[in-house]
């Protein structure tokens, strides 16, 4: 068997640990995704909008989960501060111990957390280049890491309003960003090669090490 179909075929078996059949702990695995995707999501992604798009769901399957997520207490709607006209998804307290507690992926965490962080690293990197190359053929955007988007950048110290945390910018949204909200994912992202990663600056290296 070729190397890459052999890569491909454990990466579809790995996927069983996400797709299922039925519910695990009363969620079933869109519900587990939704949930997942919006404890990770920036500010500007945890909208119904935005879930929709990165489950590949319509709008009224996406509104369904939600309702569902709310009705365990998982999920809140609050007012955006950037849209008065819009909502934000944000996951309870209650909804965080789920997770931590009855994910499907977490035994799929933990095992590649075995690896060592070397390996962790090589792995989520080479998955990334293929998401990249997909991406390219579909004519698509995954969602990833507010750090890596063309759109961020630094702030000049003392300029501009805002968070008084915030050190950066997005030019998309042109709000600012604190450093926390770089680990997050945007669904707005857009690669860039050109701007200098985070990591690169030695005060922020254990944060951007923990994406």
């Amino acid at each position: 068997m070729p190397l890459a179909r052999e890569a491909v075929e454990l990466l579809v078996q790995a996927a069983r640990a996400w797709y299922f059949e039925g519910n695990q702990h009363g969620l079933r695995d869109r519900e587990w995704m939704a949930l997942r995707f919006l404890s990770r999501a920036n500010r500007f992604s945890r909208t119904p909008s935005a879930l929709a798009g990165f489950i590949g769901a319509t709008r009224a399957t996406a509104s369904q989960i939600v309702k569902t997520l709310e009705s365990k207490s998982f999920l809140v709607r609050k007012p955006s501060h950037e849209d008065k006209r819009s909502v934000v998804l944000h996951v309870t307290a209650q909804g965080e111990k789920c997770l931590s507690q009855h994910d499907p992926i977490n035994h799929v965490v933990n095992a590649v957390t075995a690896l060592g962080t070397d390996e962790c690293i090589r792995l989520r990197d080479s998955l990334r280049e293929v998401l990249n190359h997909l991406d390219a053929a579909h004519q698509r955007l995954d969602a990833s890491i507010c750090r890596d988007c063309m759109f961020l950048a630094e702030r000049s110290p003392g300029t501009g309003k805002g968070r008084a945390t915030a050190e950066f910018m997005c030019r998309l949204y042109r709000a600012p960003i604190s450093l926390d909200e770089t680990e997050l994912l945007c669904t707005s992202f857009e690669r860039t090669r050109d701007r200098p990663r985070i990591e690169q600056h030695p005060n922020r290296a254990r944060a951007a090490s923990q994406g």
